[in-house]
C-alpha cells in the first residue's frame, strides 16, 4: 500500500509541475500559415517562452504569439515592429517607425497594400503594431479583426524552433 501512495505522490506532482511549467514558463505551438516567412514556415513546431512578459513587455523585433481572434486556441504569430506610443508610417511601399525606416531584412518584398488602416498612426494605450514577416501575405495589425495587441494578450515570445529537425534552434 505504501508503495501504491508513493506512486500516486510522485504521479500528482508531475502533473502539477507540468501544468505550472505549461501555465506560467513555455507553451508549443505550430506555425499555421505563410506569414511568417522566410523566417517561420508553415508546421514548424514552436516553444514560447511567457516568462519575459511576466516581468516585462515585448519588444520592437520581438516575434510574438496572442491568440487568434475567435478562436483562442489557436495563435497568430507575428513580429513586434512598433510599441505604446509610436507612430507608424506606409510610405513608398515600407513601413517606417517614427520616422525612421524599418530594417526590413525579414521581408524583401515591397509592401503592396495598407488594408484598411490609415497612415500615419499612433500605436495607443499599452499596445503593440505587429506584422508578420511576409508583409503581402499576413493578416496582422493592418486588419480590423487584428488591429493593434495588448500586451497583455500576448501569450508569449517564440523562443525555439524544435520541428522541423533540420531547423532546429533559436529563432530570431
Amino acid at each position: 500500500m505504501r508503495g501504491l501512495v508513493e506512486w500516486i505522490l510522485v504521479i500528482g506532482f508531475a502533473l502539477l509541475l507540468a501544468f505550472i511549467v505549461r501555465t506560467f514558463l513555455f507553451r508549443v505551438t505550430r506555425v499555421t500559415g505563410y506569414s511568417m516567412e522566410p523566417s517561420l514556415s508553415h508546421g514548424d513546431i514552436l516553444i514560447l517562452n511567457r516568462v519575459p512578459y511576466l516581468f516585462g513587455s515585448p519588444q520592437v523585433g520581438d516575434i510574438v504569439a496572442f491568440p487568434y481572434p475567435g478562436n483562442e486556441s489557436d495563435y497568430f504569430i507575428k513580429r513586434v515592429i512598433a510599441t505604446p506610443g509610436d507612430i507608424v508610417d506606409l510610405r513608398d511601399d515600407s513601413f517606417l517607425v517614427n520616422g525612421v525606416s524599418l530594417d526590413d531584412a525579414f521581408s524583401d518584398e515591397p509592401v503592396r497594400s495598407a488594408f484598411t488602416v490609415t497612415f500615419p498612426l499612433e500605436v495607443m494605450g499599452e499596445s503593440f503594431f505587429v506584422l508578420g514577416d511576409n508583409r503581402n501575405r499576413s493578416k496582422d495589425s493592418r486588419y480590423p479583426s487584428v488591429g493593434n495587441i495588448a500586451g497583455d494578450e500576448m501569450i508569449g515570445r517564440v523562443a525555439v524552433r524544435i520541428w522541423p529537425l533540420s531547423n532546429i534552434g533559436r529563432v530570431n
